[in-house]
């Protein structure tokens, strides 16, 4: 029996699987880290919004534009605004774009009550 054949067999069944596992962690891990991020720049508008500065203002301070992140700041009602961040990101990982759309959107909100 041909243990070196034997070998190669299981090394080519296992690679794909392997690399597939190993993309989708690098993919899962970019979508927790740019939602942490878009979080906290989210407190940091809410901070200048708080201050009195315009949306350009703060667009401009924090380079939103830059980076490709949306602002939208909404006045529902006489007594909240809700605040959104949004950046798309491109999943890499073949097949992984079934469960996830692609390109990926994180959007994370924030709302300030007043009144």
């Amino acid at each position: 029996m041909n243990k070196k054949g034997q070998a190669l067999v299981e090394f080519v069944i296992i690679l794909p699987i392997f690399i597939f596992m190993l993309l989708a962690i690098i993919d899962i891990g970019k979508i927790i880290y740019l939602q942490n991020n878009l979080e906290s720049q989210l407190s940091r508008v809410v901070e200048l919004y708080k201050n009195g500065q315009t949306y350009d203002e703060i667009a401009k301070e924090l380079s939103l534009n830059d980076e490709e992140i949306a602002l939208e700041i909404k006045n529902e009602n006489n007594d909240k605004i809700t605040f959104y961040l949004k950046k798309e990101m491109t999943i890499v990982t073949p097949g992984l774009s079934v469960i996830f759309e692609n390109p990926y959107t994180i959007t994370v909100n924030r709302v300030m009550t007043y009144g």
